[in-house]
């Protein structure tokens, strides 16, 4: 059941992104953006598995639309839009990077082939520095450089994060990829300008639960309640607590859960260089014989 879940989940999530890659998005805010994507994902059967991310240019990660947030895609932006799907709790786990400026595209195939190079290598037993080499050697060869910081990620029910990386470069060490395990390859590449790092950014939109443990205020208790009853520990957007709290009160109550802790809020996450940065990814769960890349292009 849960292998079918994650399947169901995958098939939704490739069909959206797939429809992502083919649109033009220029002159869309990222409100209309996130909204249409995650309708999509609703009306397919799935629930949003965390808020779809709009990272523009030098924003590597972690941008989510505000709610009626007003930034414009333009003709020359670089755009990683990341999302998932969630059936049961078990998570598909996708992105694509969209540009409509040529000058660009090699940047958006580097991620692209080390992704499908990666895959190809998958089954079980194979180590996860294994798969970091295929992904960095890939890219050096295409005059670019990967991200040294951001990974991928084993994923589990509910969790997004489950404890186990997949670097974007060789590294020492990790661990071997299990039979049936689910898992996020996610390569992220960027100039031969940029520092091959990303730092935080000052704007933090993403949101999840820390703890359930009460904070003695009554009204961000109700909103504690509230965001485990529809997110459980997933991440989520100000954007989706805004469908049944005002805005000035939602924003006042979740910064008071978050000055808690009982809720932590995740930075947007910046090129060192402020280089521009692509994304591409896949959720796969690898067997003896190979890999079922669960979010695969229908």
């Amino acid at each position: 059941m849960q292998i079918e879940n994650y399947q169901k989940a995958g098939k939704i999530a490739g069909e959206v992104r797939e429809m992502v890659r083919s649109k033009d998005w220029i002159g869309k805010t990222v409100y209309e953006i996130c909204e249409e994507i995650e309708s999509e994902i609703q009306k397919r059967g799935a629930k949003c598995a965390f808020p779809v991310n709009t990272s523009i240019n030098e924003v590597a990660a972690h941008y989510t639309a505000e709610p009626d947030d007003p930034l414009t895609i333009k003709d020359n932006d670089l755009i990683k839009i990341d999302l998932g799907a969630q059936i049961n709790g078990y998570i598909a786990d996708t992105a694509v990077t969209v540009c409509y400026d040529a000058q660009f595209d090699g940047l958006v195939q580097a991620a692209e082939e080390a992704l499908g190079g990666a895959m190809s290598m998958i089954k079980s037993g194979v180590k996860a520095s294994d798969i970091g080499r295929k992904i960095e050697t890939t890219i050096k060869q295409m005059g670019f450089k990967p991200i040294a910081n951001l990974s991928g990620h084993s994923l589990d029910q509910y969790t997004i994060h489950a404890g186990k990386s997949i670097p974007n470069i060789w590294s020492v060490g990790g661990f071997s990829l299990s039979d049936n395990s689910a898992y996020a390859c996610e390569p992220f590449v960027t100039t031969s300008e940029g520092g091959g790092f990303v730092r935080n950014g000052q704007i933090k939109n993403i949101f999840a639960l820390n703890s359930r443990k009460k904070t003695k205020n009554e009204e961000a208790d109700e909103l504690l309640d509230f965001i485990w009853e529809n997110f459980n520990m997933l991440p989520f957007a100000l954007r989706w607590i805004t469908k049944k709290y005002e805005f000035k009160k939602a924003k006042e109550l979740l910064d008071f859960l978050v000055k808690k802790k009982a809720v932590q809020a995740y930075p947007v996450l910046i090129e060192v260089n402020e280089q521009r940065v692509a994304q591409a990814e896949h959720t796969f769960i690898p067997n003896e014989n190979g890999v079922t890349v669960t979010t695969a292009a229908p």
